[in-house]
């Protein structure tokens, strides 16, 4: 792929790995819109990062999702890749029923249903293009699940499927898909449940993921595992059971 002279959106973009990812492909001469649901957040990359083009969406409601590309497509047709990373990640223990379950962000509907429902939109669009890229950020939880996310693991599963498919569909068309598979990042993903827990592990640094991430898509690696992603992929189907014990260990299970 080519990581120079696109126009790229970033789900999710003003924090984290989604504004690792607007800086550096900022840096390679590429247009760069962001979109998130916090306009405080909006607002603070905007002055970190003037360059960026800033759009205010929830992407939980579908109809903002289709606002969204609605304004991509018109004020910059030539948009051509579409980075789905928002997310969010919440601690469900089931022993205590449906209301801790429904008691918090849809999970489903923001880490798998927005990413498939946004990539509907816009491959159409990208079918015009000379080349873009879908480009969906998942988790070495969708490998190896965390008993303590159970939902968040099962919708990075879910994306990663669908990132197979999806690839399968899109053969011999201008438009690749490419997967970014993170270990536990140092972001606030999980709104301060890692500090509620004690956990001193707070993982890498958002700026690693995105490094990893451009070197592998300007090679075409379609699947890009960072870290100890690595290894868990590799592992897990050697020995699957004892990585999911591993991870899975204690009280204090940790995310990788």
């Amino acid at each position: 792929m080519n990581i120079s002279n696109n126009t790229v959106l970033i789900t999710g973009g003003a924090t984290g790995i989604g504004f690792a990812l607007a800086k550096d492909f900022i840096a390679k001469n590429n247009t760069v819109i962001i979109c998130g649901r916090r306009a405080a957040k909006l607002d603070e990359a905007k002055k970190t990062l003037p360059q960026v083009i800033t759009y205010p969406c929830d992407i939980s409601d579908a109809n903002q999702r289709r606002e969204l590309f609605g304004f991509c497509a018109t004020n910059y047709p030539e948009i051509n890749v579409l980075v789905n990373n928002a997310g969010v990640q919440r601690e469900i223990n089931f022993l205590k029923g449906e209301a801790e379950y429904r008691d918090g962000d849809n999970e489903i509907t923001i880490n798998l249903e927005a990413s498939i429902h946004l990539t509907a939109l816009f491959v159409p669009h990208f079918l015009q293009r000379s080349h873009a890229a879908i480009v969906n950020v998942t988790s070495g939880l969708g490998i190896v699940p965390l008993r303590i996310t159970p939902v968040y693991s099962a919708t990075k599963a879910g994306l990663h499927s669908f990132s197979i498919s999806l690839r399968q569909q899109l053969n011999g068309t201008p438009v690749k898909v490419f997967e970014i598979i993170p270990p536990i990042v140092d972001t606030d993903l999980d709104r301060g449940a890692r500090d509620k827990r004690g956990q001193q592990d707070k993982g890498i640094q958002p700026e690693m993921v995105s490094k990893e991430a451009i070197k592998g898509m300007a090679k075409d690696t379609y699947e890009i595992p960072v870290g100890m992603v690595k290894v868990l992929r590799i592992g897990s189907r050697i020995a699957p059971n004892f990585f999911l014990n591993i991870i899975n260990k204690g009280g204090n299970a940790k995310p990788v």
